[in-house]
């Protein structure tokens, strides 16, 4: 009998799990699985070479307690931040008449272009004092909130409005309905948002170094640059897996079990907006107060110190050429990340069992890890084992594989369980053999999903920093490594056309990502 909390179609999914997994489907995941745990093996053998007194007294180092307290403070209030940003700012767009509520809901997803680190230099630039902690906090929150807003629109925009009716009908007030009724259907969606802003930020490099407020990543790179000695790395970097691994559990307790019901036929229909009255401009200012400083502020920065560098000149053949390079390697990075998704993706969708779910966990050891970690951990590798790639792309690669992987399963992995599984297995009573039914049934259904996880892909690529400077084939500049070589020598003019062109290429991939999940479309029905 199939379960009422999940009807026909949940059914037939629980039934698909069943089936032993086609090898063709397995051998690739476990190939991208083992992938994503090589930077982790060698960092826990570089670790536990040095032996327990050694890592005891690493551990030990007056410095270390202030260190994680800093890294996880930045982490629990820029994570705190995104969530009230994210779901109050999702909330106002989907549940109220609050003016230029369009306007603001194409534009709040649109600081995912800006990367970090270009966000940081924007900053310092313009305001010098801006570093330290509240700089970090600033700069973090402003780039990072969209991983919450986005995840939670989406999530309102499911919620049957006639739950909030019949809440407002027993007498409750519009607050304590969406505290009540709303708020606890998406809050899983939040979570998972949360989840992101924590790790983004607890593996973040560029900003913090611009920035100067020593966490985790800036302590490990300096312990890896200044001395031979790359134990004491090693092991903060363990301790950092260790805090990530405890945040990413905490955040699966919190998300307790939400049942998702629909009223009537399930026909889905816009929910009855909420009038401000006079609360309405002020919303719409402090909606207006985010954009400037996550978006406006730093384009303006941006534009500012291109055009002071205008009179100096600027090296269009490095541009153009950093520029090329850094569309060259997103792409690859893309299709090469996506092609080790696709198969974990369905493999978890359509087989669920504990050997997929140890499959899908080890693709977060390298997403767990900072950038500059898994680079040394593959310059290792490339060195002992692999010496005709070292300093090659194909290392470079396998290093985006490793570091983006989750976001391309999570992209397939939601696709492909939200088409019917019924319409695959009469595919397969037809006679079509499995292979094929994934080629032209599976594929095809998840493909929006697979569009979304590619654009998001590629927009970490082209902003990911560490991994790049150290594995980029020789002679080979992207706009991200141009741009910190003239941030490290405070040549702000010279730097501004870099972080300006990086942004405008990163703004290609985001507005991909948002017209493959609705965001456009999505406003109409305000």
């Amino acid at each position: 009998m199939a379960d009422p909390a999940t009807g026909p179609v949940g059914a037939a999914t629980a039934r698909a799990g069943l089936g032993r997994p086609p090898w063709w489907l397995v051998l690739p995941a476990i190939a991208g699985a083992a992938l994503a745990v090589l930077p982790l093996g060698y960092l826990l053998a570089r670790t536990f070479e040095a032996g327990p007194n050694r890592i005891l007294e690493i551990l030990g180092r007056p410095g270390t307690l202030p260190l994680i307290g800093r890294s996880l403070g930045l982490a629990a209030v820029v994570t705190g931040l995104c969530l009230f940003i994210g779901i109050g700012l999702a909330a106002l767009v989907t549940r109220t008449a609050m003016p230029a509520r369009r306007s603001i809901a194409v534009l709040a997803p649109l600081p995912l272009a800006i990367p970090s680190y270009v966000a940081a230099f924007a900053w310092v630039a313009a305001v010098p004092w801006a570093r330290g902690f509240m700089g970090a906090v600033i700069v973090l929150t402003a780039c990072t909130y969209p991983y919450v807003y986005l995840p939670v629109m989406a999530a309102m925009r499911s919620v049957d409005p006639a739950q909030e009716e019949v809440s407002r009908s027993l007498g409750r007030s519009a607050w304590r309905t969406f505290w009540t009724v709303t708020a606890r259907q998406v809050w899983p969606a939040a979570a998972s948002g949360g989840l992101l802003v924590a790790l983004y930020t607890l593996s973040d490099f560029g900003a913090v170094s611009i920035l100067q407020y020593d966490v985790f990543t800036r302590v490990i790179h300096t312990s890896y640059t200044a001395t031979f000695d790359r134990t004491p790395a090693a092991v903060l970097s363990t301790l950092l897996v260790v805090i990530t691994v405890i945040i990413a559990v905490g955040e699966r307790w919190t998300r307790r079990p939400v049942e998702h019901t629909r009223i009537g036929g399930g026909v889905s229909r816009r929910p009855e907006l909420q009038r401000l009255g006079p609360l309405g401009p002020v919303a719409s200012g402090l909606a207006g107060v985010l954009l400037v400083v996550a978006l406006a502020f730093p384009v303006a920065s941006l534009l500012y110190w291109f055009a002071t560098g205008l009179s100096a000149g600027i090296d269009t053949e490095r541009l153009l050429t950093s520029t090329g390079t850094t569309l060259f390697l997103a792409v690859l990075g893309a299709v090469a990340t996506m092609a080790l998704a696709i198969p974990i993706g369905v493999l978890v969708a359509r087989h669920r069992s504990r050997s997929s779910a140890v499959i899908e966990t080890a693709t977060w050891a390298g997403h767990a890890l900072p950038g500059i970690v898994v680079a040394l951990a593959l310059v290792f590798f490339g060195v002992r084992v692999a010496q005709p790639i070292y300093q090659q792309t194909p290392l470079l690669l396998i290093a985006y594989a490793v570091l983006f992987l989750p976001a391309g399963i999570g992209a397939v992995r939601g696709a492909v369980a939200m088409s019917p599984p019924r319409i695959e297995e009469v595919a397969r009573s037809l006679g079509s053999a499995p292979l094929t039914v994934l080629r032209r049934v599976t594929i095809p259904l998840a493909a929006p999903g697979i569009a979304a996880g590619t654009a998001l892909v590629m927009l970490t690529i082209m902003k990911e920093l560490p991994a790049t400077l150290l594995l980029r084939p020789t002679g080979a500049n992207t706009l991200a490594t141009s741009l910190w070589t003239e941030t490290g020598v405070a040549a702000y003019a010279a730097a501004a056309p870099y972080a300006l062109a990086l942004v405008l290429l990163a703004v290609l991939p985001t507005l991909w990502l948002m017209r493959t999940q609705g965001r456009f479309t999505a406003t109409e029905d305000l």
